[in-house]
């Protein structure tokens, strides 16, 4: 083989081997920016789940049972089926005439 056949070889041999370790790096460099990206992910989850029960809402039960007290203090309540005024007292009156009774 003469030496201009064998610097051939050797050329693309080098460029063979440039081309593919160019791809490696470039490979590895996604493969490290995706890892990164997913490591930033978690940390924003876990950073909002801090703040999250860091500002946890807790429900007033001090204002809750004065509110109660107050409405009791008020007169006859109702609820939300009897409304506000209650139910008329003479429709619990036993031994009225109905269909079902005598």
């Amino acid at each position: 083989m003469s030496w201009v056949a064998t610097a051939v070889v050797i050329g693309g041999t080098a460029l063979g081997y440039t081309i593919y370790s160019g791809e490696r790096a470039a490979k590895a460099q996604k493969d490290a920016q995706a890892q990164a990206l997913e490591a930033a992910q978690k940390q924003e989850k876990a950073s909002d789940e801090a703040v999250n029960r860091a500002n946890q809402k807790t429900p007033d039960t001090a204002g809750i049972l004065s509110a109660a007290q107050q409405a009791s203090k008020t007169g006859a309540s109702g609820t939300m089926l009897t409304g506000v005024a209650g139910i008329d007292q003479s429709m619990l009156q036993l031994g009225r005439k109905s269909l079902l009774g005598s």
